[in-house]
């Protein structure tokens, strides 16, 4: 049978020669032993979406031993804003299956993703890491059906100018060197995500490139592959420490920023997601949409506004967000069409062997493409929680599948044309619009509390914690208030390391 971890990127999963999701405390001990390795690292999200470190210097076997199987403690008052300084101590426990090689550290290193626990050894409910589980656990049990996701993570570079080979302004989709001028971090930032666990598709260059002063900003995508909920969530966070570690090494900034300036192309962090059963691919039936995809797009329209309190978390969220432009603001879905908010991407459904044709030697194909169909929701941003935004995206999902009339809800909301196009102007107007602001997208979320917070997913402190900082940035007439060219860089600066 053939070895399907030889060849495997990651080094813990070539070297124990079994998948990640079997990793036991023995064998990270091995790999340690084996592989000289000096340190290990904790590490968990905060509540800011970054994240954290807790470093330790290996002693001795036993003190290894004793790490991994007890965790440490940690001030949660520091790390989330809802946790009161008087009773603030927290375990981190380590997931042993999310463990992988630092690429940075001087001092050869372990890192391992932790989860947090309460003062009584239970998970801390109101973790967003924990939320996330509950809600796929909830999915399952109630629908039998898992969810599979996996986000385009977009980021604009920014370094010194240079005066030679300048892609055109705005026209850096797919550029190639030389015009494309960080495809070399991009590719090794692939490659050091690949190798912590990491499941990309590809990377490119996006359109946004510009000159801004004495800077050059360049845009750029890693877009990873269809995965569990959690293995995704994970994976998300772990890219963005990565690509900005190596900037950093690089000495140059990047930003998941929504938006750099005006005119601009924005950044977002379009999630696409798919449900399974038995290994199957549920959205796809006689190579059309099933129901449970149709179902499925009904629970994200009909959460869509508040779905933005996740994934849309600051004012400069409203700026990407725009009438007119290819963000999302208008509540629709449509097939291949990137003017809507939920798209139906092409699936491989086609009759035709379009590899046969292009290469006439080659016998007819055998794979079957079907389960690569997926619907994406475009709406997010590089500012999103990205536990919370994929736990809602589930939970939104779970409601489709609950609610009485989702299929004719869905097809009702559907479009095959370009609605930013004057001629289409009539339809555009009668569409629901997605919230304009932090402010309105907390009231759109406070609606839709009964629904997030059933069957205990979200605890309604989470949501009311939210609600309370959407709102304070007081930003209701964002669009209007920005006066000038000044005003919305101060915006932009602002919140530039979001995420």
């Amino acid at each position: 049978m053939e070895n399907i971890t030889e060849l495997n990127p990651n080094p813990l999963i070539s070297f124990l020669g079994k998948n990640k999701n079997e990793f036991t405390k023995a064998d990270l001990i091995r790999y340690i032993e084996q592989r000289n390795i000096e340190m290990i690292n904790f590490r968990y999200a905060g509540g800011d979406g970054r994240l954290k470190t807790l470093n330790f210097i290996i002693q001795n076997k036993k003190h290894l031993d004793y790490l991994l199987s007890g965790g440490e403690r940690v001030d949660g008052s520091s790390l989330f804003p809802n946790i009161e300084a008087s009773a603030s101590d927290l375990y981190v426990i380590p997931e042993f299956r999310t463990a992988f090689v630092n690429p940075f550290s001087c001092v050869p290193s372990i890192d391992i993703l932790c989860s947090y626990f309460n003062k009584e050894g239970d998970p801390l409910e109101s973790s967003p890491e924990y939320i996330l589980k509950k809600a796929h656990r909830t999915l399952k049990e109630k629908t039998g059906l898992s969810f599979e996701v996996m986000g385009e993570l977009e980021y604009y570079i920014i370094s010194k100018k240079e005066d030679v080979f300048l892609a055109d302004n705005q026209k850096g989709y797919h550029e190639s060197t030389p015009f494309g001028k960080w495809e070399s971090m991009r590719t090794e930032a692939m490659r050091l995500i690949t190798q912590a666990g990491g499941n990309i598709k590809y990377g490119h260059s996006e359109v946004g490139n510009f000159i801004l002063g004495d800077n050059y900003y360049e845009q750029n995508e890693i877009e990873f592959t269809p995965d569990t909920l959690e293995d995704s969530a994970n994976q998300l966070l772990i890219a963005k420490w990565i690509i900005r570690s190596l900037a950093h090494k690089n000495g140059v900034s990047v930003t998941f920023a929504p938006k750099i300036t005006s005119g601009k192309a924005g950044s977002g962090l379009h999630i696409h997601t798919r449900l399974v059963k038995e290994g199957r691919n549920m959205m796809i039936s006689g190579g059309k949409l099933s129901d449970n995809a149709l179902k499925a797009i009904a629970g994200y329209l009909d959460l869509a506004k508040s779905l933005t309190a996740f994934g849309n978390t600051n004012p400069a969220s409203y700026l990407r967000l725009v009438p007119h432009q290819e963000a999302p603001t208008n509540i629709c879905w449509g097939d291949r069409n990137r003017s809507v908010l939920i798209r139906v991407p092409l699936g491989w459904a086609v009759n035709s062997d379009m590899s046969k044709k292009v290469n006439p030697l080659e016998d007819h194909t055998t794979y079957d493409f079907s389960g690569r169909q997926t619907v994406e929701f475009r709406c997010p941003d590089g500012s999103a929680d990205i536990y919370l935004l994929l736990a809602g995206l589930t939970v939104a999902v779970r409601h489709g599948l609950e609610m009485d009339n989702a299929i004719e809800y869905a097809r009702g909301r559907y479009v095959d044309v370009n609605i930013f196009k004057e001629e289409h102007k009539n339809l555009s107007d009668n569409l629901d619009k997605l919230p304009a602001s932090c402010f309105e997208s907390a009231t759109c979320l406070e609606k839709h509390i009964p629904i997030y917070s059933k069957y205990n997913v979200f605890p309604e402190s989470i949501l009311k914690g939210l609600i309370k900082k959407l709102q304070s940035y007081d930003d209701i007439n964002i669009r209007e208030s920005l006066r000038n060219e000044e005003d919305i860089m101060a915006l932009v600066n602002r919140f530039i390391h979001c995420g």
